[in-house]
C-alpha cells in the first residue's frame, strides 16, 4: 500500500512522510478517523515507507523487497491485531491471518461490519482478547527479521477492553526501533491508559469529490451516478462501496411519497408504503435508504443554516430539500435524524422491519404532522 493509492489526506500524507525522513517517528501513533475514511490504509502506507528500501520523497517506492512484501501482507516485520472471534480462548488474530489479508486488499477502507461478514460472524461478538495481547508481547519482544522497524498495527483498539492493559508497559517502553499504530474510530471506547501514551493523527471523513472522482475513476460511473452515492456515502468509503451493490434503487422517489404521507397523516397510504416497499426491500437496501434519508435530512440543517454552498444535491433533490426546510423547524428536523438513525441501528440487528418502519412513521407523523417532539425531547 502507498500513499498514491488512497484517496485525499493530503496534508496528512505530507506530515507521515516528514517525520520518517527526519527521523522523528514517535514509538506509539493513534491514527483516529471515522469509518471508511481510509486510516487503516493510511497505517498501512506509513508502515510501508518506514521500511521502504528506497524512499522517494513522497512516497515508497513499490519495487524494493520490502515494498513488494508489504504490498502482499507477507513481510516478516509487519504484525497486525484486529477483532476477531475467538473459538477457543488461546486464538489470535493470527488464525484469520489470510481472511485479513483477503478482506484489505479487496477493501482497504473496510469498516467492522464488512470484516464480520468476512468471518461469518453472523450475531457472535468480535473482541482483542487476552491472548492476543501476550502474544503481541511476545512478537514485539523479538529482534528484527530484515527491517529497520518492527512495526505493529492494531485495528479498532476499542475491541481490546481491559486487556489493553497488558501492552501498557510495552507500549510506553517498547524494543529500540518498534512502532505501535492503533487504528481507532471511537477513542471514548479506548482506555485512557493507552491514548495518554500514544501522539495523535487525526484523520478527517473524505471530502464529498474526492469520493465522486474515485468512484468515476475506478467504477466507471456517470459524474450523476458518482455524486448520488457519494451524497449516501458522506465521506465514508465504505458506505460508498456498500451502495455500489444496491445501486437503482429510487430512494429519492421513496423517501417524497413516505414524507407526503406522514406530514399529511395518511395512514392507509403510510402503512402500505412501509408494507409493501420499506419492509421487503431486503436489509442492505433498508440500511441504504436510511443513509439516504439521514443524510436528506442533514442538507435541511445545512440549508436552514445558510450553508447551501456544502450542499451537494440534484436539481430535483435540491428543490426538495429546500421546500421542505421552508416549511419545518431545526428541532423537528434533529428530532428526524435520531429518529432514522436509531432505525438504522436496529436494522442492522436484525430487528423486525415492518414493526421498525410503521414505529418509525407514526413517530414522525407526531413530529410533522402534531409537532410533537418524542419523549425524553423538547416540545415545540
Amino acid at each position: 500500500m502507498q500513499f498514491k493509492d488512497i484517496i485525499g489526506h493530503k496534508d496528512i500524507k505530507e506530515h507521515l512522510v516528514r517525520t520518517v525522513l527526519e527521523n522523528r517517528v514517535s514509538h506509539a501513533q493513534l491514527f483516529l478517523g471515522p469509518e471508511g475514511s481510509g486510516s487503516l490504509a493510511l497505517a498501512y502506507a506509513y508502515a510501508q515507507f518506514l521500511n521502504c528500501e528506497n524512499k522517494q520523497p513522497t512516497d515508497s517506492c513499490g519495487t524494493c523487497p520490502a515494498c513488494r512484501k508489504y504490498s502482499k501482507l507477507i513481510h516478516p516485520d509487519l504484525h497486525m491485531s484486529y477483532p476477531f472471534i475467538a473459538k477457543h480462548k488461546e486464538d489470535t488474530a493470527t488464525d484469520y491471518a489470510e481472511n485479513w489479508r483477503k478482506a484489505f486488499m479487496n477493501n482497504p477502507y473496510m469498516g467492522l461490519e464488512y470484516w464480520r461478514n468476512q468471518l461469518d460472524a453472523d450475531n457472535k461478538q468480535v473482541n482483542i482478547n487476552i491472548a492476543e495481547a501476550h502474544g503481541i508481547i511476545k512478537k514485539l519482544s523479538l529482534k528484527a527479521f530484515e527491517a529497520e522497524y518492527k512495526v505493529l498495527i492494531m485495528w479498532l483498539p476499542e475491541y481490546l477492553d481491559t486487556q489493553g492493559n497488558a501492552l501498557l508497559k510495552l507500549i510506553e517502553e517498547p524494543p529500540e526501533k518498534t512502532l505501535f499504530i492503533l487504528v481507532a474510530e471511537n477513542p471514548d471506547k479506548i482506555l485512557n491508559t493507552i491514548i495518554s501514551r500514544t501522539q495523535l493523527v487525526k484523520i478527517k471523513k473524505l471530502e464529498h469529490m474526492e469520493v465522486v472522482q474515485h468512484l468515476k475513476a475506478t467504477q466507471q460511473l456517470t459524474e450523476q451516478e458518482a455524486s448520488e452515492i457519494a451524497f449516501i456515502a458522506d465521506g465514508n468509503m465504505q458506505v460508498a462501496l456498500n451502495q455500489l451493490q444496491t445501486q437503482g434503487n429510487n430512494h429519492f422517489g421513496t423517501l417524497v411519497n413516505w414524507l407526503r404521507f406522514i406530514v399529511s397523516d395518511a395512514g392507509t397510504n403510510m402503512i402500505s408504503l412501509v408494507e409493501d416497499d420499506l419492509s421487503k426491500m431486503g436489509r442492505e437496501n433498508q440500511k441504504s435508504f436510511l443513509f439516504y434519508a439521514i443524510n436528506m435530512m442533514r442538507q435541511i440543517i445545512l440549508i436552514k443554516g445558510g450553508l447551501s454552498s456544502l450542499v451537494f444535491l440534484s436539481t430535483k433533490e435540491l428543490d426538495f430539500v429546500q421546500k421542505f426546510s421552508a416549511h419545518y423547524n431545526i428541532e423537528q428536523i434533529e428530532a428526524t435524524i435520531n429518529l432514522l438513525e436509531e432505525t438504522h441501528y436496529f436494522v442492522e440487528r436484525n430487528a423486525n422491519p415492518k414493526i421498525l418502519f410503521l414505529d418509525l412513521s407514526l413517530q414522525l407523523t407526531l413530529i410533522y404532522k402534531y409537532k410533537t417532539i418524542p419523549k425524553g425531547t423538547q416540545y415545540i
